[in-house]
């Protein structure tokens, strides 16, 4: 076995992704049936009450979805597959962040009747973002209204990929029966009772001249990553199938192509070919660019090298408390890690032991020695957070890190008795550090606990986990939309600041400017220092800036942060005895309050883009529904009997919305949502929110 297991270029690290329900851990399901991981199949909403292998939260095998991420590796012949099952729902974006930041490869799953979704396009654009090479399986083909064809297209129109059919099926709907591989021109049936043989056969006679058509097509897209398959295409040679997978590969590693294959994971039919497709198309470890930042030379980055003999580099990209405590999954970038030895974690420099290495596979693991370069292992007892870079002790190098998007929701919490209140900070804690997207701070002037997150299900999940791992019930206020305040013009300040108490005063003057940033600006605060000739001296600057930005973290006008603001520090003047860093900053604070009240203050409120599909018999009733809640429709597109409707809402308006579709739609109708931007609240909502908040600030001063 020792032989067999690390031969690096036979290593795949994948995950698969898509929109929700489009069949994802059932795919998973299904290969860890064919490569002898699992001896049976179990389905995600099984009437045998078990539930796919990968969900393993009994929350996810209730609610039928995956909410972490899970890992596991299999053996397809002689590769090694590391995969990461992700979820699809838009409020655990960041277990497809986190997986993504240290896959190399990935399948994006598509149903072969709702083609490209909403969250199709957001892993995509997340694909984009960490420059993972993917396979494309179109799934369900199974399905009344399935087609191919148009996703394929749906990914070239609105994905923008170069898609490329390496197969088209034999039949679809209940007439599915298997694939025509166009690779090597041959056809394949999966015959037994979970499609475990397969088995070739003669190409259809109806499908032939379809064949030489598609076959025609992906040699002609893959001519333009080899010269020689060119060469032999334009002298009208016979292509070897080695040559023409060359090619492919090519393209997909450099994300200008990217393979389409099809099948019916619930029916059993197409993923063993899939499986071939990971094997040839997707990049080994070695074939990836892994860049780390050298802490000892300013965040230079450095390029991290694949090799098991350089000195260790592992990131820590999920945390999971287990039955034997904290469980760190680890991506080996570089050496080689051993049970026993002692590594560093360059965020703190604490030095650890690596008491116990598992390979795991979702909630079962297997022990190991030693993990290499390239793979992903998990660890018992280090304590650390989701993000952090180890090694072992020879160089000083973080990882990148990860995307986390910014929450859009809170909501107040807190124990509902005395008893549970040390169970109820324990498991805030813990939510904390495993989830970057779950933040938790305490109100100050309310003194109420609040956690923020992605949305209602997302903080929905962790109060229920509150409840069933930590024996903690909760109450919970409602829901608060992350509202924001800015600034629609320019305003002067010009405040000087005086106090005369016994023994030394303070006295500080500030003079300038405040002004809106584009609101596609990076940052979401500047500050310019225009002072010259030593009107206010150099190491009270720092602390005019603190001071602006101390201000800005809750806005007078609804109680929000202050964002997109730009400050201008162009005089001042101070006192050699009275001037302090606390006098200025001080100083600084009471200017932003007077110069923000004439800058046109607006408040802000994040709008959600959201898909609604449903019959399209009810089609009036859900555009209605959107109009009620201040929706903006950008699009409607009908599709195999449903209605696709695309509209941007204010997140304010959607509490409540899942219950409203579906008893206007008896059930039928599904919606997905994510954040899309922040834009100004009308005016007679912004005058609600301000009175509301001055009530609120005169109850609290009682």
């Amino acid at each position: 076995m020792a032989s067999k297991k690390w031969v690096i270029e036979n290593v795949r690290n994948i995950g698969i992704s898509a929109h929700i329900d489009s069949g994802k851990t059932t795919l998973t399901e299904r290969i860890l049936f064919y490569t002898g991981k699992i001896h049976a199949i179990h389905d995600v909403r099984g009437k045998d009450g078990v539930g796919a292998k990968m969900d393993s939260m009994e929350l996810e095998r209730e609610r039928g979805i995956t909410i972490q991420s899970a890992a596991t590796n299999v053996f397809w012949h002689d590769t090694q597959i590391n995969i990461i099952d992700t979820p699809g729902h838009v409020d655990f974006t960041i277990e497809v962040e986190r997986s993504l930041r240290v896959l190399d490869g990935a399948i994006l799953v598509l149903c072969g009747v709702a083609g490209v979704q909403s969250q199709s396009i957001t892993v995509d654009r997340q694909m984009r973002r960490y420059n993972v090479p993917r396979v494309a399986f179109v799934n369900k083909l199974d399905r009344s209204g399935a087609n191919p064809f148009r996703v394929a297209n749906q990914l070239r129109e609105k994905l923008h990929h170069n898609a490329v059919m390496v197969q088209i099926p034999i039949g679809t709907e209940d007439a599915h029966q298997g694939i025509v591989d166009l690779v090597q021109m041959k056809a394949f049936n999966f015959l037994g009772d979970d499609g475990e043989n397969v088995k070739e056969v003669p190409i259809p006679a109806d499908l032939v001249d379809q064949a030489k058509e598609y076959r025609e097509k992906l040699i002609d897209a893959a001519t333009m990553f080899d010269d020689e398959l060119a060469e032999k295409y334009l002298e009208g040679a016979d292509i070897p199938v080695e040559l023409l997978q060359r090619a492919i590969r090519k393209g997909c590693l450099k994300m200008e192509m990217t393979p389409v294959f099809m099948g019916s994971a619930f029916k059993n039919k197409g993923v063993q070919l899939l499986l071939d497709g990971v094997r040839d198309y997707l990049p080994n470890p070695t074939e990836v660019n892994n860049q780390g930042l050298d802490l000892d030379k300013e965040e230079t980055p450095v390029q991290v090298m694949c090799d098991p003999d350089k000195p260790l580099i592992a990131y820590a990209f999920k945390l999971d408390d287990g039955r034997y405590g904290q469980l760190t999954y680890m991506r080996i970038y570089q050496g080689t890690m051993k049970k026993g030895e002692f590594i560093i974690n360059t965020t703190d420099q604490k030095k650890v032991k690596v008491p116990r290495l598992v390979k795991m596979h979702s909630n079962e693991m297997e022990d190991i020695e030693a993990s290499y370069a390239g793979d992903i292992v998990a660890l018992f007892g280090v304590d650390c957070a989701t993000g952090d870079t180890f090694t072992d002790g020879t160089v000083n190098v973080a990882m990148t890190s990860m995307h986390v998007p910014n929450a859009v929701i809170s909501l107040a919490v807190s124990p509902k008795d005395k008893a549970g209140a040390n169970n109820f900070s324990k498991a805030l804690q813990k939510f904390r550090k495993e989830d970057p997207t779950f933040r938790v701070h305490r109100d100050e002037e309310s003194g109420e606990t609040i956690i923020s997150g992605m949305g209602e299900l997302h903080l929905e999940v962790y109060v229920e986990r509150m409840k069933r791992e930590f024996a903690c019930e909760v109450i919970t206020g409602k829901p608060q939309v992350a509202y924001r305040e800015t600034i629609g013009a320019e305003a002067a300040y010009d405040y000087t600041h005086k106090k005369q108490t016994g023994g030394s005063g303070q006295f500080a003057k500030v003079v300038g400017k405040i002004r809106p940033l584009p609101a596609d600006s990076e940052t979401s605060y500047k500050f310019n220092n225009n002072v010259v000739g030593g009107r206010i001296p150099r190491e009270f600057i720092p602390a005019c800036d603190k001071g602006f930005q101390e201000q800005l973290a809750k806005g007078p006008l609804i109680g929000f942060p202050i964002v997109n603001v730009e400050v201008d520090l162009d005089d001042g003047a101070y006192h050699d005895v009275d001037s302090s860093e606390m006098a200025f900053r001080i100083c600084a604070m009471a200017a932003m309050r007077q110069a923000y009240e004439r800058a046109q203050p607006t408040a802000l409120e994040p709008i959600m883009k959201v898909e609604v599909s449903a019959p399209e018999e009810y089609q009036g009733s859900v555009l209605g529904q959107i109009n009620q809640r201040r929706g903006m429709i950008q699009g409607t597109t009908s599709e195999t009997g449903y209605a696709i409707i695309t509209a941007e809402v204010p997140l304010s308006e959607m509490f409540g919305y899942s219950t409203d579709l579906r008893s206007a739609t008896q059930g039928k109708g599904e919606f997905t949502m994510e954040f899309s931007r922040y834009t100004a609240v009308p005016r007679n909502i912004q005058e609600e929110l301000a009175k509301k908040y001055q009530e609120q600030r005169a109850a609290e001063n009682k």
